[in-house]
């Protein structure tokens, strides 16, 4: 049961870490490319539009389920099923955001993020690419998320194995029976000092 907790474990914190990295990476990535063209004399512009741009929460989110994964291996019990939850809210997101980006028109996500002068155009086309990939980052937290809250509470935590009971660390102290001060006195004997005298001094 321990090592099937502990794989769990695992899993849960690398699927978090996996799809925190997903996120940012996608976030850093061109969703987007549009073309402005504006009113004659003026010339059309070219603007390419990242996902930080577009979706905010998807770097956000990014960094939050980063730091979810090392909370999973530091946190128990009820505190872990919380950052579970945090990672699902987290997961759902973040598949919306690229969702959300795959379905809507192009041109009007990057008029709606473009400030254009009266009269302009904007054509756009979407690099499905990478919101898609904050969609599979998505599903990814929501499921470590998931298998946190289902599972979390009987997971072990960080450095359990090296914890002992109290009663261990402070174990009472023997007392000293006849077979033990008679060995004292043998001991004494060897060393050539008379245990006699030991005990008239302690009186």
């Amino acid at each position: 049961m321990t090592g099937t907790a502990r794989r769990e474990l695992a899993a849960a914190a690398a699927g978090a870490a996996a799809a925190g990295g997903l996120a940012l990476s996608a976030g850093g990535r061109t969703w987007v490319a549009a073309t402005v063209t504006r009113p004659v004399p003026l010339p059309p512009v070219a603007e390419q539009l990242t996902g930080a741009e577009l979706a905010p929460l998807v770097p956000a989110g990014g960094l939050l389920l980063l730091a979810a994964a090392a909370a999973l291996l530091a946190v128990r019990s009820a505190g872990r099923v919380l950052v579970g939850l945090l990672a699902a809210v987290t997961g759902g997101v973040l598949g919306w955001s690229g969702l959300r980006t795959l379905l809507t028109d192009a041109g009007a996500t990057a008029a709606g993020a473009l400030a254009t002068a009266p009269g302009s155009t904007t054509t756009a086309t979407v690099q499905a690419a990478w919101p898609a990939l904050a969609v599979v980052a998505g599903l990814l937290a929501t499921a470590a998320g998931l298998l946190t809250v289902l599972r979390g509470r009987g997971w072990p935590g960080l450095g359990r194995r090296y914890e002992r009971p109290a009663a261990a660390r402070a174990a009472p102290r023997r007392e000293r029976t006849d077979e033990d001060r008679a060995l004292d006195a043998w001991r004494a004997l060897d060393r050539g000092e008379d245990p006699t005298e030991e005990r008239t001094e302690h009186r």
